[in-house]
């Protein structure tokens, strides 16, 4: 799966702001996009946002604003909005490992591979231990076939933290792709034992369950994942609806690939599954 999937609002850019503000009506504008963000009213805190910006476009923190403001594009679907805005934010801090981060998790949303690549590139000469960029280095290697690239990097991880939980999911979804489910599964069954709470190891589970056939397991985990997740991803929402259409739920599958069209899913994808609902 990829990544992108998204994990939470990056808020922690404006513990900056606080303290440096001139006007108070640039931090109630701040503090106004938290309450909305608070509340799950994207599109207000998207242009409370916005109106902080133009009350002080000099303001040295607006690379936090438009790190932010990327973000909630983002979450609403509005995909080349929100590269605009990361965009703009690393004019303003070109090696800022946060938004490299946020613009490379959206290139691989948006299938820009190669571009995704160049950001972690700049990234890890910026912090080479930086485990996250390897593991999402390592996924696009994967998913372009380059499996000896892909498990340097997952090795490279393992080298720096034995403990680490992305380092042997590196290595479970690279037995995927080598198509040994068997050595796949006993990795992630290991890794939820260890890290139960950790809602990734059941939706990569969950699709190789899929890919085995065992729908009924993958939709055990799916449940599991929804049950905890407070923001699905559009690959989650596919993967279920891949799922249903296999336990002959079309109806209901329709549903989640249409949820994940609305989240900016491929459309070309969405309309070659709908027709598998009618």
């Amino acid at each position: 799966m990829g990544r992108f999937v998204l994990s939470g609002m990056l808020w922690t850019l404006l513990a900056a702001v606080g303290g440096n503000v001139r006007a108070q009506t640039y931090e109630e504008m701040i503090e106004k996009s938290y309450d909305y963000v608070d509340r799950n009213d994207l599109p207000a805190a998207e242009e409370c946002l916005k109106a902080a910006m133009r009350m002080e476009p000099g303001n040295r923190n607006n690379y936090a604003l438009l790190t932010n403001l990327g973000t909630v594009q983002r979450r609403q679907g509005k995909l080349d909005d929100a590269l605009v805005s990361y965009t703009a934010a690393l004019n303003q801090q070109p090696k800022n490992e946060v938004v490299l981060s946020n613009r490379a998790e959206l290139y691989t949303e948006m299938n820009e591979t190669e571009k995704a690549l160049s950001d972690y590139e700049v990234l890890l000469s910026v912090s080479p231990q930086n485990e996250d960029a390897l593991f999402h280095r390592g996924l696009l290697h994967l998913g372009m076939q380059n499996l000896i690239l892909a498990e340097a990097d997952f090795e490279k991880i393992l080298d720096l933290n034995k403990e680490t939980v992305q380092g042997r999911l590196g290595y479970a979804l690279l037995e995927k792709v080598r198509k040994n489910y068997d050595n796949c599964e006993a990795i992630l069954n290991y890794l939820i034992g260890k890290r139960p709470e950790y809602w990734r190891l059941y939706e990569e589970r969950a699709e190789l369950y899929f890919l085995i056939n065992k729908n009924g397991r993958a939709m055990a985990d799916l449940n599991k994942v929804f049950a905890e997740e407070p923001d699905p991803s559009a690959e989650l929402y596919v993967l279920r609806g891949r799922v249903k259409l296999a336990q002959y739920e079309k109806a209901s599958a329709a549903i989640d690939f249409r949820k994940a069209l609305s989240m900016g899913y491929d459309a070309e994808t969405i309309e070659k599954l709908l027709k598998q609902t009618y």
